[in-house]
């Protein structure tokens, strides 16, 4: 034993300190990739198309319309939807964790229980979006539309929504601990924490607490 610990000290030792997991897209796809006559592609057009449970991880979706498209349940873990085109479509109970959404549009699309953490969605357009019961914890919505958006018992813990257009929108009963609001438009919005800039942050309530 005396001769292995320090063989296995050195082992250990040499490990980096922090390991980062690398994501890979191991996934054997079909070429062409076609589901339900959706050729899964940049710049496709399939509005109004039935991607239900589809398994679409990783999937290139950039610039696509979907307009109307039927994606509930949908697997869209780590996917490309930078600019696509969401409008109307169902997104319902559908997985788009760690999803790239920036500039996408998605006026009037319904995401009640939709899983959006860590989600990247810079100047998407969400109006009139329902995210009721939503989670987007951690995800980064700078710039994002959501003009009339509801967020009814939606988790919105560490979102980012630097800039965001949070008017006439409803946050009855978010969760929104840590939610960042820097320079966000509130006008009409019910339930938007309004004096975010201005009052007292929920970390320093703590600190004043200490100090009396």
């Amino acid at each position: 034993m005396k001769i292995l610990v320090p063989a296995l000290l050195a082992t250990v030792f040499a490990l980096p300190a922090l390991a980062l997991e690398v994501i890979v897209n191991d996934i054997e796809r079909p070429d062409p990739w076609i589901v339900n006559g959706c050729l899964i592609a940049p710049k496709s057009e399939c509005p109004g198309v039935d991607l239900r449970h589809a398994d679409l991880r990783h999937a290139n979706l950039e610039g696509a319309n979907l307009d109307g498209a039927k994606l509930a349940r949908a697997d869209l873990r780590h996917a490309n939807l930078n600019g696509a085109r969401l409008n109307g479509a169902n997104l319902d109970g559908a997985r788009l964790e760690i999803a790239f959404m920036g500039g996408a549009r998605l006026r009037g699309a319904s995401l009640r229980g939709t899983d959006l953490r860590f989600v990247r969605m810079a100047k998407a357009d969400l109006t009139r979006a329902d995210l009721t019961a939503a989670t987007l914890e951690k995800a980064m919505a700078k710039g994002a539309n959501f003009d009339g958006a509801q967020f009814i018992n939606t988790d919105l813990q560490e979102t980012k929504f630097y800039e965001a257009n949070l008017s006439n929108a409803v946050m009855d009963g978010a969760l929104i601990r840590f939610a960042i609001f820097q320079d966000a438009l509130m006008e009409g919005c019910t339930g938007c924490p309004h004096t975010w800039q201005t009052g007292t942050k929920a970390w320093e309530e703590g600190q004043g607490n200490a100090a009396k």
